[in-house]
């Protein structure tokens, strides 16, 4: 594709791309994404059916990918991710094709092709834009590590199946973590 032969990217280039494969942008980096497997799918729609169902008549609202997040939108913006599962309570951060700026929460269901970049570089990545709520979800080990922002770092929460867990972000919402697994 000629639209991806530069060294290095901004939302202006991304935005120019063609809609027939996903990609993201770390850092000016253009990485394709690859199509999630039907568990992927099934786990990421259990949680956001609780999630979107939650948040019905409420200021936040839930979307899925994809879904650009602009994380760093007011600085270089040369990085947009497409998270799983993205809850924005503020509305004026809905832009075009997704969020400018840092949503509430965040939840990334790994895969194999993924799981370096969700807990290490994006954990990273979330911290510092300030995302309030991360939550990891590994559907191999059937946990969900739920991080909350606090005091500057992330305050680590881990859930197994037979756990119930809690958002700090969407106060009251919870989730049994063996409904997200039943396939």
């Amino acid at each position: 594709m000629d639209a991806l032969r530069k060294e290095e990217y901004t939302y202006a280039d991304y935005a120019k791309w063609p809609n027939d494969v996903r990609y993201e942008l770390i850092d000016g980096e253009a990485v394709m994404l690859a199509a999630p497997s039907w568990q992927h799918q099934s786990i990421c729609g259990e949680i956001f059916r609780h999630i979107a169902n939650f948040l019905k008549g409420r200021q936040c609202k839930a979307f899925m990918a994809p879904f650009d997040v602009r994380l760093n939108a007011f600085e270089r913006d040369d990085t947009v991710v497409q998270p799983d599962i993205v809850v924005v309570c503020d509305r004026s951060k809905l832009s075009g094709t997704g969020c400018v700026g840092a949503p509430d929460m965040v939840v990334e269901v790994l895969s194999p092709s993924t799981t370096g970049m969700d807990t290490v570089l994006k954990f990273k990545k979330y911290l510092r834009a300030g995302v309030r709520e991360y939550w990891i979800v590994d559907p191999d080990r059937k946990t969900v590590l739920a991080h909350l922002l606090k005091d500057g770092g992330y305050m680590t929460s881990a859930y197994a199946e037979s756990d119930r867990a809690e958002s700090h972000v969407l106060e009251g919402f919870a989730i049994d973590i063996g409904d997200i697994f039943a396939q």
